[in-house]
């Protein structure tokens, strides 16, 4: 079976260039995509300038997509409000659990785990894990937290058939995070794929990597005109092909 998978740092729905916030923006570059499951990174709540707003719900209503997850990782006060990860998905998601990867003094990074529920009719079912992943901004930063995910017993109690896949904003300027999952049997595209800035994009930041019976039939960066405006990031979006066993 396919099912195609999308991944996005929304920037809190705020252009990077006009600094307009716009949640519509933002789903209408996912919708045009028509996800089955969507990572997002930055999605915030709370502060004066996004009306209020629980990003999240918005989102999800825009989008029509009935289950989600969410967990604030950075908590400002005043103006700033709140933002974290999140998971949106047409199927059912369960065991939902957040995975610490702060190193203090740094600000706090997470990797957000959704168990997705696929219904096959019939009786019969397939999982996906899935982790929405926000990395830090230092190279030595981001190896500790790899490490620490790859080490994390929630990883470690999914056997290695089972799919998963984990995607985000690994902050990665030069492309090499992909090596340091490889051990642990993930895969990624053949070439990291540049989503930032997203008006020129010039750096991966942004990546996918699989695990277990899912294969990546294709992937690439959008190049949707609205996308160069609604984020600072361009969305990865990857087809993948689950077996129904």
């Amino acid at each position: 079976m396919r099912l195609r998978v999308l991944t996005y740092n929304v920037h809190k729905c705020v252009g990077a260039r006009d600094r307009r916030y716009d949640p519509e923006r933002i789903a209408a570059v996912v919708a045009h995509y028509q996800p089955d499951v969507a990572l997002l990174q930055e999605v915030a709540q709370g502060a004066p300038h996004f009306r209020g707003e629980r990003q999240m719900d918005r989102l999800r209503d825009l989008l029509g997509l009935p289950h989600g997850a969410y967990v604030v990782n950075v908590r400002k006060f005043g103006r700033g409000g709140e933002y974290g990860n999140a998971i949106l998905s047409r199927h059912r998601l369960e065991a939902i659990e957040n995975v610490d990867l702060r190193i203090p003094p740094k600000k706090a990074r997470a990797a957000l785990h959704a168990r997705v529920h696929i219904d096959l009719g019939a009786g019969h079912s397939r999982t996906l894990h899935v982790f929405s992943l926000h990395l830090g901004l230092s190279g030595i930063e981001r190896a500790m937290q790899v490490a620490r995910f790859l080490a994390t017993p929630l990883l470690g109690r999914i056997e290695r058939a089972t799919p998963v896949v984990v995607a985000g904003d690994f902050n990665d300027l030069w492309g090499s995070l992909g090596r340091r999952f490889e051990p642990a049997g993930f895969r990624g595209p053949r070439r990291p794929v540049a989503t930032y800035p997203a008006y020129a994009p010039l750096r991966p930041l942004d990546g996918l990597y699989v695990r277990g019976d899912v294969e990546i039939l294709q992937l690439f960066r959008s190049r949707l005109e609205l996308a160069r405006e609604a984020s600072d990031h361009l969305p990865i979006v990857a087809d993948l092909e689950l077996s129904r066993a």
